[in-house]
């Protein structure tokens, strides 16, 4: 049995139309997310690795300097991972969440008897604050901006995104 001709190509239309992610990416949209630990500094680049749009004054765990390794030490990860989805109902001003562990930092942890940790999100400031930030590295490895920054990112970073953290 055929199908009449107009049903058939738009459900072949859809079957082939690109996912959000790649058009965004496509159209000049963010295709990564670069986070510099030491120079405090988080920039979306377009697919052609021009600068979208860069936010400065980062608050990170208590103890910065060197990759996430162990659930509780204060550190946020290094390397590439993938912001795979965003939390509207979190305890913070929104927050995107990092795909830490990987499952080399799984067998790292692992074959040290620890655990490596998880739940690494960007994020606002707390819900409870009124206004302003926390001074200081506060959070327990994730990483911190403004509850205005983290709304831009909200509103620009699909799920899928990459996201670089370099030391």
């Amino acid at each position: 049995m055929r199908l009449p001709l107009a049903p058939a190509l738009a459900v072949l239309a859809l079957l082939c139309a690109p996912t959000a992610d790649a058009v965004a990416a496509e159209d000049g949209g963010v295709a990564l997310v670069h986070v510099e630990k030491a120079a405090r500094r988080l920039t979306l680049l377009d697919g052609e690795g021009q600068v979208l749009r860069s936010f400065t004054g980062l608050q990170l765990g208590p103890a910065p300097v060197g990759p996430k390794h162990f659930a509780g030490d204060g550190r946020t990860p290094e390397g590439r991972y993938t912001i795979d989805y965003g939390n509207a109902g979190s305890a913070y001003w929104l927050s995107l969440h990092v795909s830490y562990p990987s499952a080399d930092d799984r067998a790292y942890a692992a074959a040290q008897g620890r655990a490596p940790g998880g739940a690494i999100f960007l994020h606002g400031q707390p819900n409870f604050l009124q206004s302003g930030r926390i001074a200081g590295d506060w959070t327990a490895g994730c990483i911190a901006l403004s509850n205005k920054e983290i709304e831009e990112l909200w509103a620009l970073v699909p799920d899928g995104t990459p996201i670089q953290i370099d030391p």
